[in-house]
């Protein structure tokens, strides 16, 4: 029986970051650990409400008022296998996610501040390491069929797992060096440290689970050896071609780059660094991209962009703008426009935002300015209108309003454009679709039989915990394919969308 009067003897609180001057210093997480007080304080908060709406804004429907009152009296075992029931992951979500179950939360429709889920999701997550370890769960007898998935990001490793537990022989091919996909060299240190990973690779390889890193399917092993050493096929290769503006007069300038060049570049830094081995941030080519005694400007307005914000002050940026097309939301809901329980369109501050740096809202890049020598010396931007018309978007400058920012290092965080075009897709026969993503019939099957899609590949970037759910529901997909006994999990169906008002 939950304590229904917590909510009302204990404010929202997390635990305090790590102070800036610290934290800017190197490239751990931003938050400590939070005491086992506070913690079970804040999970006394939950309500367990006659209908819990955090399951609908979680995809993976998790079993939040469950575990958060395990954690409340104490019973951390049990808190950890519920929340591991439905989230193979739940240290990635607990870091990563921005908690759509939070938005959800009822607390929100009385005017009160949400639960804090994801701070006691991660707090249990790290229970299970603290409490024994992440153990191998017992895989039965072999089915005798065999799985490759191709990508090792949440959604692939998530569905490798499932397969593996369900007796199936798995393989996971990735084309980097090492395994984790976009968590492993697309997200920053501050905000997942690698040994969270490893822990989980560690888990699924004594699992049954094999690895196969360094390999560019449909290059070094083509579709049709994959096809002719495996029963089926999921694809789950994220959706990493960032959106680019190719008609922005100086784009071809030196200095400007995609983002995710600049955050790869810079952990593999990091990665090098923790191996003992000094190391530049530089692009494939040998290109330098580190932000230090530069000025950088950041263009985009979302989790990308921060973690740019982010790795800049660490390498020593002199100055740091981000620009954002959209003027500045509100901070707090907006119920016309956001009814509750619906993601709200309000500002987000991440931790990235208090080290430093300008956001300047409202604003769009006119051109990239030319230093003489082919490299950017400035942006010229000017203050600009956004309006809908007929499902487009318009974009206006205001006469008058244009002006320059210096610019050494300009980075363009504008969101992705579906999967990458890659020789694989061609073996198979699988098309990309208007939205350079792959379609899935309703069994999670692309256009040829026996292979799969799931997670960004699929539905386009998108959260971790999609990424999961995605993983999840592909697995159960291949497990009927297969033949195999019993059912898996499935949290979602190929066409599930947010929660959205009507």
């Amino acid at each position: 029986m939950p304590d229904p009067n917590g909510f009302l003897r204990y404010d929202r609180r997390l635990p305090a970051r790590r102070p800036v001057p610290v934290r800017i210093m190197d490239w751990r997480e931003v938050y400590p650990p939070a005491g086992e007080e506070l913690v079970r304080e804040q999970a006394t908060r939950c309500m367990d409400c006659g209908i819990p709406f955090c399951h609908d804004g979680c995809p993976l429907g998790n079993r939040i008022p469950d575990w958060n009152d395990l954690v409340r009296t104490g019973n951390w075992d049990a808190a950890v296998e519920s929340l591991h029931a439905t989230n193979n992951f739940p240290e990635f979500t607990g870091r990563l996610c921005p908690a759509p179950c939070e938005a959800a939360c009822v607390l929100g429709l009385g005017g009160q501040q949400p639960v804090t889920i994801k701070q006691v999701e991660v707090e249990i997550a790290d229970a299970a390491v603290a409490r024994g370890g992440l153990r191998p769960r017992p895989v039965p007898a072999p089915t005798g069929r065999s799985v490759a998935v191709v990508g090792s990001g949440p959604a692939g490793l998530a569905a490798a797992q499932q397969l593996a537990r369900a007796g199936h022989a798995v393989t996971v091919y990735e084309r980097d060096d090492a395994l984790g996909g976009l968590l492993r060299y697309g997200i920053p240190d501050f905000k997942l440290e690698k040994q969270h990973i490893d822990r989980r690779l560690a888990q699924l390889a004594a699992e049954g689970v094999r690895f196969r890193a360094g390999v560019n399917v449909g290059v070094d092993v083509t579709a049709e050896e994959l096809r002719a050493e495996h029963d089926a096929v999921l694809l789950a290769c994220g959706a990493l071609a960032g959106r680019d503006t190719p008609e922005t007069p100086g784009r071809a300038l030196r200095g400007v780059h995609q983002a995710m060049e600049h955050l790869v570049a810079a952990n593999r830094v990091v990665a090098a660094v923790g191996d003992g081995n000094p190391a530049l941030a530089v692009l494939p080519d040998g290109t330098l991209i580190d932000a230090a005694g530069k000025h950088v400007v950041i263009i985009g307005g979302g989790d990308t962009a921060a973690d740019c914000l982010g790795v800049a002050h660490r390498q020593g940026a002199a100055g740091v703008h981000q620009l954002d097309l959209y003027p500045q939301p509100p901070r707090g809901r907006d119920e016309e426009r956001d009814p509750w329980p619906t993601w709200p369109w309000i500002l987000r501050e991440y931790p990235a935002h208090e080290e430093g740096g300008e956001r300047v809202f409202a604003v769009a890049v006119q051109e990239f300015v030319d230093d003489g020598t082919g490299a950017v010396r400035a942006v010229r931007i000017a203050e600009v209108t956004v309006e809908k018309r007929d499902g487009r978007r318009i974009v206006t400058a205001l006469p008058g309003s244009e002006r320059e920012l210096p610019a050494d290092l300009v980075l363009l965080a504008i969101g992705f454009e579906g999967t990458e075009e890659q020789p694989l897709l061609d073996q198979l026969g699988v098309a990309r679709n208007p939205r350079g993503a792959v379609d899935a019939r309703p069994d999670w099957q692309t256009d040829v039989d026996g292979v799969f899609v799931a997670g960004d590949m699929h539905r386009g970037a998108s959260l971790v915990v999609w990424a999961i759910a995605e993983g999840r529901a592909a697995a159960a997909a291949i497990h009927a394919y297969l033949g195999g006994v019993g059912s898996l999990p499935a949290p979602v169906e190929p066409a599930a969308q947010p929660l959205a008002a009507r």
